[in-house]
């Protein structure tokens, strides 16, 4: 469903047969923003989505956007919950030096619909041994 006063932006797609990811849009009605180096935003992609029971959509960076502009989403991936009815919204968070505005239409992230199962929480005495075993950040080494 689209935001009131969405009606110029192309649906959420598949920019390639074989892409993963559903490029999402910056919905930004009142003009651009122009990031600063630390700067932090929501920015609205100006939809609402209803997913079927059981999956999730994954909101991811797109890696144009990160690797030669410097933008992050700060809580990636994000979740979209099957059950959230609000506007679809992105975080980003600015890393880079030089300044960049993002414009009302730019792919600011991409959307992945995943399966999310939900399992039953039950408590233990103890949990079987693993070859790993407790151990974790880091402790299986680089090579």
């Amino acid at each position: 469903m689209r935001s009131a006063g969405n009606a110029d932006l192309p649906l959420p797609a598949y920019a390639t047969s074989g892409a993963a990811g559903m490029d999402l849009r910056a919905f930004l009605p009142d003009g651009p923003i122009a990031f600063v180096h630390g700067q932090l935003e929501l920015i609205s992609t100006g939809f609402h989505v209803a997913l079927p029971p059981g999956t999730e959509m994954q909101i991811r960076p797109r890696s144009g956007l990160s690797l030669k502009h410097g933008f992050i989403l700060p809580n990636a991936p994000g979740t979209v919950d099957a059950d959230y009815r609000g506007i679809v919204m992105v975080g980003l968070y600015y890393l880079g030096h030089e300044g960049f505005t993002i414009s009302h239409g730019d792919r600011i992230a991409q959307a992945v619909i995943a399966p999310a199962p939900q399992y039953q929480v039950a408590e233990v005495d103890a949990l079987d041994d693993t070859l790993r075993g407790s151990g974790g950040f880091g402790s299986t080494g680089l090579s």
